[in-house]
């Protein structure tokens, strides 16, 4: 992502913390290297968010704006021949599209208004149909604020070809609310996993000194390899912490079913250090 930042257009541009300027450095390295690696191996690319916001954040307590994910996709050197963005926020939304319009107007984009959650079929409905004359790649970019993601959701959008993109909420959400979440009567987690049988595999791994965040982290990683997805172990996945008090915030997971975007992957990892560089 460009060093510079960008000037304020007077929309909305709701403020996130500092280490998202990290978060958001990770995503634009994948970005480039999926839609550059795959566009002559694919007939269509097409690029799902499902957390879109305004597409400009403010890095909170300053003045600095940098590029939300839409727009950064949007960016990419090699361009996706489908962007869908679905946003719950009405203002948010709103000027997410205004941006689209004024800065990438020759995009195919889609908005879809509305939780993710509920949306899912008018989702898929939007991403071009697979043939054999036109194979069709999707790459799914999942951020929200918190665990609220629906495993179900994953799990239908999968039955498409499909990599996902993940931010795990399991460090600023979940372990802040263990004792919610793991009360027996909150299905939250259920949800999140899709399943109801963590809890179980959780009292023998905090016998064992495992953080929550690395247990709920990992269970998410297995879900997704029961889906078809190829296995993946936490060291596999990016942890972001809090700049000023260091603490653990959320985990970025990569998932596919082809060794080629792990590769990819491999590469995003190896050089989010914003001191290394691939050249982009």
């Amino acid at each position: 992502m460009e060093s510079e930042y960008l000037s304020d257009d007077g929309l909305e541009t709701p403020e996130v913390g500092a280490w998202a300027e990290e978060k958001y450095r990770i995503v634009n390295l994948y970005d480039t290297l999926f839609s550059t690696g795959m566009k002559n191996k694919w007939e269509c690319r097409v690029y799902i968010d499902l957390y879109s916001g305004a597409g400009y954040s403010r890095i909170k307590g300053t003045k600095k704006i940098i590029r939300g994910s839409p727009m950064i996709a949007l960016n990419v050197a090699h361009p996706f021949d489908k962007y869908i963005f679905c946003e719950k926020d009405e203002s948010l939304m709103s000027a997410l599209k205004e941006r689209v319009a004024r800065d990438f107007p020759m995009r195919d984009v889609a908005f879809v208004w509305g939780d993710c959650n509920e949306n899912v079929s008018k989702i898929m409905s939007l991403i071009p149909p697979h043939s054999k004359d036109k194979k069709v790649l999707t790459l799914c970019f999942v951020d929200p604020f918190n665990i609220g993601i629906q495993f179900e959701i994953v799990k239908k959008l999968s039955s498409k070809i499909m990599d996902f993109l993940i931010v795990l909420a399991v460090g600023m959400d979940a372990t802040r609310n263990e004792a919610i979440y793991a009360d027996p009567g909150n299905s939250q987690i259920d949800r999140f996993l899709g399943n109801s049988t963590w809890r179980q595999r959780w009292s023998e791994q905090r016998l064992l000194k495992i953080p929550f965040r690395h247990f709920l982290a990992q269970e998410y990683a297995n879900q997704m390899a029961q889906i078809g997805y190829l296995p993946i172990s936490i060291d596999k996945m990016k942890e972001v912490k809090s700049d000023d008090k260091n603490l653990a915030l959320y985990h970025i997971a990569f998932f596919s079913k082809n060794k080629m975007g792990y590769s990819f992957w491999k590469d995003v990892l190896k050089y989010s250090d914003p001191q290394q560089t691939l050249g982009l």
